[in-house]
């Protein structure tokens, strides 16, 4: 370090603040949309699909893009695809704030969510190769409270924007934020992979595609009718172009995805962890506040300070779980232990809610909730990451995050098309269904809230059982040993049989 200027010295401590700006912003405005949905619904006068897709559009544009902006990230320099994925999400939130109609507003947000796919998988390789070691976990742990309080905080600032300026305020906000961070990009210092291979065209736009395709054939079938060909002839050509992008990775020379990375059981065994997790906590984040106004009569303010409950332990626990995998706990049992606290959480959800139920009634569930999503942020992906070679970080970030996305999509069309069609079989019409769903119709409370007591069921079930399977993949073997984070893993034939790794020492 000698000889060094100070400026030297400080640009990493600047790129890491920057960086953390953008997981403390991004998180922040995808939680808070959710609470301004009921106030688009009536402005623009929207309701079923078209409303949800100002979520489930964000969703599946940056389900779609993550691999692929992990991969680009690692060729064409880590820093240059940060800032151009920061500049479409600033473009695309700004645009969402001036939308004068639904079809505007979707895709705007569909833009910003392509943007906010490149940040958030590029900005977790721009800090796994800035750091290493112990400070690494003390990075990826602060990772986990920064974006844990932008998850938090996130209801309550855009209830109170639009509570006070309207809807408007809180996209206006955000996009602001996002010019804020596009002037701040050039702190951060530039990486890229050492070997430069040639783009894997054909693979990104089979990937890229299919994704897209598939994904958006099942947001439609809830309102289509899954037997519509909207529906039937998205999803069957997105498989086609899956298992295409699949054929061309096997035979590529310079693959976006290396398939032997899904074949780790280790890395498999995160990756599953991170997407189970997703399904115990989007769910009520997404469509809560909407039943909090909609049955519960409560303001757009009054809504994001309940979610408070759930969101405070999401950035709480991160560090909590980092300074126990320090003190040796096996970061897996950290990861079950998770699962099961928002399995809890979602039955006891279930036993409780109701039009009445107020902050004492629901402070227990929401709290597990928030938990089994707080001890698993950051540590799962300092686990994965660190489980593979620092060559292909940015593919397994890619990956990682591709995963938890496609899982978001999964559970935001699924618990929205399970709601409606639960609610569509207690008042027999569909079009009440979809008012009710988008918090427009207090009058079927009861309908409303059995059809969440019930989805909530199913989810603990899943959950249970998604506990079990994790804690099997992620159980040591003999045969393999778990790389140290951040280091190459050895050839097959020079393992060690595997013994339970040292966890790296995390400050508090």
């Amino acid at each position: 370090m000698r000889g060094m200027t100070s400026r030297q010295l400080t640009r990493p401590a600047l790129g890491l603040l920057t960086v953390l700006f953008g997981y403390f912003t991004l998180p922040m405005a995808m939680t808070g949309t959710s609470v301004a949905l009921p106030e688009i619904g009536r402005d623009l006068d929207a309701s079923g699909a078209a409303l949800q897709w100002v979520v489930t559009g964000y969703v599946l544009a940056a389900s779609s893009v993550m691999l692929v902006a992990g991969s680009l990230g690692d060729l064409f320099g880590r820093r240059a695809v940060y800032a151009g994925g920061v500049g479409l999400y600033a473009a695309g939130t700004l645009a969402s704030a001036a939308g004068q109609s639904i079809a505007v507003l979707d895709i705007a947000r569909t833009v910003a969510g392509v943007g906010a796919a490149a940040v958030m998988t590029v900005g977790v390789t721009i800090l796994a190769t800035m750091y290493e070691g112990a400070a690494r976990a003390r990075v990826f742990a602060l990772v986990g409270t920064i974006a844990g309080i932008g998850i938090a905080i996130g209801p309550t600032l855009s209830g109170a924007l639009v509570g006070l300026f309207g809807w408007r305020a809180s996209f206006l906000v955000f996009g602001l934020a996002g010019v804020l961070i596009l002037l701040l990009t050039r702190l951060i210092p530039e990486s890229r992979a050492e070997a430069r291979p040639k783009v894997d065209r054909p693979g990104v736009v089979s990937f890229v595609a299919g994704l897209a395709l598939l994904m958006f054939g099942l947001t439609q079938g809830a309102g289509a009718g899954w037997g519509a060909l909207s529906v039937l002839g998205p999803m069957a050509a997105g498989v086609v172009l899956l298992v295409v992008f699949v054929a061309v990775e096997r035979r590529g020379d310079h693959p976006v995805l290396d398939l032997s990375l899904i074949r780790d059981r280790l890395f498999s065994g995160w990756l599953f962890a991170a997407m189970s997790i997703v399904l115990g906590s989007t769910g009520v984040l997404v469509f809560l506040p909407t039943y909090l106004q909609g049955t519960g009569g409560l303001t757009a303010g009054d809504a994001g300070v309940l979610m408070l409950l759930m969101t405070v332990p999401v950035f709480a626990l991160p560090t909590v779980g980092g300074l126990l995998v320090a003190r040796g706990l096996p970061a897996r049992y950290l990861a079950v232990t998770a699962l099961l606290l928002s399995a809890v959480g979602n039955f006891s959800l279930a036993l409780t809610l109701a039009p009445d139920a107020g902050p004492a009634r629901l402070a227990l569930p929401l709290l597990l909730i928030g938990a089994g999503s707080g001890l698993g942020l950051g540590q799962i992906d300092a686990q994965a990451l660190g489980s593979v070679a620092a060559e292909r970080m940015g593919m397994a970030s890619g990956l990682l995050s591709t995963g938890r996305s496609v899982a978001g999509t999964l559970v935001l069309t699924g618990f929205g098309a399970a709601l409606t069609t639960l609610v569509e079989s207690g008042t027999g019409d569909r079009a009440r269904a979809d008012l009710v769903v988008t918090g427009r119709g207090p009058e079927v409370a009861g309908e409303f809230t059995s059809a969440w007591q019930s989805l909530l069921g199913g989810v603990g079930v899943a959950l249970l059982l998604a506990a079990v399977l994790a804690g099997r993949l992620l159980r040591p073997r003999t045969d393999e040993a778990v790389p140290e984070p951040g280091r190459k893993q050895k050839p097959e034939q020079e393992r060690q049989p595997e013994q339970e790794s040292e966890p790296a020492e995390v400050s508090g």
